[in-house]
């Protein structure tokens, strides 16, 4: 099969067969339409959903979203800062990585007049030989099959994670399911604790409030995230966290936090081990940790390696984001809670 084989056609938002897709195993919560319109709010993304065409039989979609920097056009799917994950393709069958990418490459740059695009996505293996036209990074992380009882859950764990599981709920430590419309507050709540992790490493949230509102407004409502909040034994808030996922297919640990007090009642090993049962409850089949940490491989996990690509148009332009990367990370440091 030849690149110019792989053709990616724009399809409106209206017309792309959503439950379809969303039914399928494997699908990527980062794909949904809620998260697109996540994006919108939070990014001022314009969302692209292209269906892709072998040889001009369809063969499968992309998912992206277009954002103007500095006047200039970039795709991504995603980009660094949105806060999202494997994005990219469902496919039908199987197709070439080299042609994939080239395939977007054109539909970028020739399509949608973008002069930068970056690309993450679990459909293109982690050994393809990375095109001439492209550079890439790897995204490491754990995901965990959990389609199994609670005794096969608890036995893929290594022996500190079952421990810990097991004292956090020796300690009194409760979990429950929280609906945004009864307790309106939660988002806020999180985002004090989250601030707080982040403080203790002289950091500030990289996100602010605003995100987490969106995300849970988008969200909730088509039953694509479960918030979580455990207690301790006197029923005061221990941690808390956001788990978005796919009913029946995938789901992925978007970010949590404690007060540094209640740590050591293991609140948050508590939250994880109800995340996993919640969402294979939902007929989740695996859960992706939401990138690396060696604290996440006692959950019993598989890493797994990601490549993210980009390419740009303009070659001064790989320049260019390497200096606003740093410019962000300095501005993390520098920034102070009260000032997110």
């Amino acid at each position: 099969m030849s690149s110019a084989g792989v053709r990616l056609v724009p399809t409106p938002l209206d017309a792309v067969p959503w439950d379809d897709l969303d039914s399928r195993t494997g699908r990527s919560v980062f794909r949904t339409r809620p998260w697109l319109e996540f994006l919108r709010r939070t990014q001022g993304a314009q969302p692209v959903v292209a269906q892709v065409l072998v040889d001009d039989d369809p063969s499968g979609w992309f998912t992206a979203a277009v954002v103007r920097r500095a006047g200039l056009r970039i795709l991504g799917s995603p980009l660094r800062g949105w806060t999202t994950s494997s994005m990219g393709f469902d496919l039908d069958r199987p197709i070439p990585s080299g042609a994939l990418l080239a395939a977007v490459r054109r539909h970028a740059f020739s399509d949608l007049r973008c002069v930068h695009l970056e690309l993450m996505d679990r459909a293109i293996g982690a050994d393809v030989a990375v095109p001439r036209d492209f550079r890439s990074d790897a995204f490491r992380g754990w995901e965990l099959r959990i389609d199994r009882d609670d005794d096969e859950l608890l036995a893929a764990m290594r022996p500190n994670g079952r421990r810990d599981v097991r004292r956090a709920l020796r300690n009194g430590v409760t979990v429950e399911e929280v609906d945004p419309r009864v307790d309106p507050a939660f988002a806020a709540e999180y985002f004090g604790q989250v601030r707080t992790a982040f403080a203790k490493r002289g950091l500030a949230p990289t996100y602010p409030l605003e995100r987490v509102t969106a995300m849970i407004e988008e969200l909730h409502p088509a039953g694509l995230v479960v918030l979580l909040r455990a207690r301790d034994g006197e029923g005061r808030s221990a941690a808390t966290g956001l788990f978005p996922g796919v009913p029946g297919s995938a789901a992925v640990f978007w970010m949590g936090a404690s007060p540094p007090e209640q740590q050591s009642l293991l609140p948050n090993e508590a939250l994880m081990w109800h995340a996993l049962r919640t969402w294979r409850e939902r007929g989740a089949v695996s859960f992706d940790f939401g990138g690396g940490g060696e604290y996440k491989r006692k959950y019993g996990g598989d890493e797994i390696e990601v490549p993210w690509f980009r390419s740009s148009r303009v070659a001064a332009l790989e320049q260019v984001r390497i200096m606003v990367k740093r410019r962000a990370r300095t501005a993390q440091r520098r920034a102070t809670p009260s000032e997110n």
